[in-house]
């Protein structure tokens, strides 16, 4: 259309005034459908002009934003906003001419909360900037079906967590009852206790191995509550590399004593997420620890981030002895562990934390080559145009 307009524009002193006509009426239809399909958006959009003065709102907008009463158009946007926080935000981001992507509001109080999401981005023509698009979205029942969606989830694995603490809390406790009753026989024997130290051995014996159930129950109380505990998570942008190089200085020691060579791939250009650095840190160590318990001889960790879609990723490869097909579906599962020793909810907490965190997580494994785990974090917006705008530079 615009290409169509400059031509005309350049043979306007040729025109009759039939084509004139005709040309105005083309220009008019097509302004009309563009306001008609802003106007049917079920989202808000605003264009502000160089002043951020209001050229146009949507009907979605006006129903959105917490607007005064009274005329709009020519007014500076946070001028006639009732809110001051949104108001401050779109002042700050259009004076300073910063984009801002996808800041959330509530407004509202009691039971009657509403969530918007608001946006600022440049409006370019021909390389110049000529004022501004502002997005504002409805997303309270978006949040509220993640919310719900979440606690669907945690319910389930709470009946499977339940049934797997009462299985594991019957064993030691089974061995401090009878170790109980093998002291108190032994107390009874009052006259033969005194005669020697057999039977006082014996007893230490015992109680050496009550107290050790006891530790163990307490690991299991510990990791079944950490499991079952919503998380609080204080999201912030970070870089994943700069936390896995933290998180491999700390275990350095444990690497070094394991015999394990650390390799790592770290992607230069890899956008920032958000992320609650403590518990990405925990899930990463969990793994770390199961990647040295799988190289009981040795080996090598390779880490690696790359970019996918729209996420970013972190690789955890070793080469250990791997882990059978039968067993990898099972291996997020709580209290499923082929160790020895430990409460079978290390992986079980790393699922919860990258699922907190809106990620996914997976594994890959052959016997005898290694395992790789690969967690998965969503980029946000302001990222991912950040990466498009440097591209284009």
């Amino acid at each position: 259309m615009k290409k169509f307009i400059e031509r005309a524009l350049r043979k306007l002193p040729k025109l009759d005034t039939d084509q004139i006509r005709s040309l105005i009426l083309a220009v008019a239809g097509e302004s009309e459908l563009f306001e008609i399909v802003l106007q049917s958006m079920t989202s808000g959009v605003a264009v502000l002009n160089r002043e951020h003065q209001i050229l146009f709102l949507n009907s979605w907008a006006e129903r959105l934003l917490p607007l005064q009463r009274g005329e709009l158009t020519e007014a500076m946007i946070w001028e006639v906003l009732e809110d001051s926080e949104i108001a401050e935000f779109f002042q700050t981001h259009l004076e300073r001419r910063e984009p801002a992507f996808e800041k959330e509001f509530t407004l509202g109080s009691g039971g009657s909360l509403q969530i918007l999401s608001c946006t600022v981005m440049p409006l370019v023509r021909d390389e110049k900037m000529q004022g501004n698009v502002v997005h504002i979205e409805d997303v309270t029942e978006r949040k509220g079906s993640a919310a719900r969606l979440r606690r669907a989830e945690n319910l389930a694995a709470l009946t499977t967590l339940a049934a797997g603490v009462a299985h594991e809390i019957k064993n030691p406790l089974g061995s401090i009852g009878i170790h109980i009753q093998l002291i108190q026989k032994l107390m009874r024997a009052t006259d033969e206790l005194v005669r020697g130290s057999t039977d006082r051995d014996s007893i230490e014996r015992y109680l050496e191995i009550i107290n050790e159930e006891i530790d163990r129950l307490n690991v299991i109380v510990v990791d079944f509550l950490f499991a079952v505990r919503p998380m609080n998570t204080n999201l912030e942008r970070a870089s994943l590399n700069q936390l896995i190089s933290d998180t491999l200085e700390f275990v350095q020691f444990e690497l070094n004593e394991a015999n394990v060579e650390v390799r790592t791939h770290l992607l230069g250009r890899l956008p920032n997420v958000d992320i609650d650095e403590k518990y990405i840190k925990q899930a990463l160590l969990n793994i770390i620890k199961n990647a040295i318990s799988a190289m009981p001889n040795g080996g090598t960790l390779t880490l690696t981030t790359k970019v996918g879609r729209s996420d970013a990723l972190l690789e955890v490869k070793d080469s250990g002895v791997g882990i059978p097909q039968e067993n990898a579906a099972k291996i997020f599962e709580p209290y499923y562990t082929t160790k020895e020793f430990g409460s079978g909810l290390g992986l079980t907490v790393v699922y919860k934390i990258v699922k907190e965190h809106g990620g996914e997580i997976s594994l890959n494994s052959t016997i005898n080559e290694g395992t790789t785990f690969t967690m998965s974090f969503p980029i946000p917006h302001s990222e991912r145009n950040r990466i498009s705008w440097e591209d284009e530079q």
